[in-house]
């Protein structure tokens, strides 16, 4: 009985540490986009300028610096052009969320059949729940990158369009141009740039994890 109480308790306190973890990455998640999206739309912009386009579309662009590429976005667009590409900023908020969702799953699939986990087993199934996560989001990820650019004509009448017709629109567009894979171009990049990170990124969570139940004294019981 003593063995089950401790062994509910430990579940329950990784629980409500990955609640916990979960909404605070939402939470810094959503005051990060908005804070940052300004700096993300004039940096997307400085990196294109002087990009040739085949795309007839496309505004060309001469900002001499930061403080310039700032003053004309404000002086042509509106204020609120700073944040173009926020709508699915924070849709992708939601990525940590499906990470650790689809982590938790596997590891409790594997925990079906062994007693612990090897570092290994954590490495991989992090890097298994973050490509998961990467690729159900990354829709978004290049619907924002058109976004920030904002460098286009989005219709026929040239008129902005709100939000959520601007993401719907853009989706359309891109897999009316180049298929359905056309939203997935680059996915193979930020694969690689995602994916190592938060299997290291899981693995050190387990250890402090472990660490922390060992130094309050709920250490598993099954290894006694």
């Amino acid at each position: 009985m003593k063995h089950w109480y401790i062994d509910v308790r430990q579940q329950s306190l990784k629980g409500y540490i990955l609640l916990s973890l979960c909404l605070l990455f939402l939470l810094e998640g959503v005051v990060n986009v908005l804070l940052t999206t300004p700096l993300w739309v004039v940096n997307t912009r400085l990196k294109l300028q002087g990009a040739k386009f085949r795309n007839e579309d496309i505004v060309p662009t001469n900002y001499k610096g930061i403080i310039d590429a700032f003053h004309q976005i404000i002086r042509d667009e509106g204020i609120l052009a700073l944040w173009n590409g926020t709508f699915p900023s924070l849709l992708l908020v939601f990525n940590p969320a499906i990470q650790f969702m689809f982590y938790e799953g596997l590891k409790r699939q594997l925990l079906k059949k062994r007693m612990k986990l090897s570092s290994l087993d954590v490495f991989i199934i992090g890097a298994i729940s973050k490509a998961i996560a990467t690729t159900v989001t990354y829709p978004m990820q290049t619907v924002q990158s058109i976004l920030r650019f904002g460098c286009h004509r989005l219709n026929p009448e040239n008129r902005t369009l709100g939000s959520l017709r601007n993401v719907l629109y853009l989706l359309h567009q891109r897999v009316k141009r180049f298929g359905i894979m056309g939203l997935y171009k680059g996915l193979e990049a930020k694969l690689l740039q995602t994916v190592l990170t938060a299997a290291l990124m899981f693995l050190v969570y387990e250890k402090l994890t472990a660490a922390t139940f060992t130094v309050m004294g709920l250490k598993n019981v099954r290894k006694r």
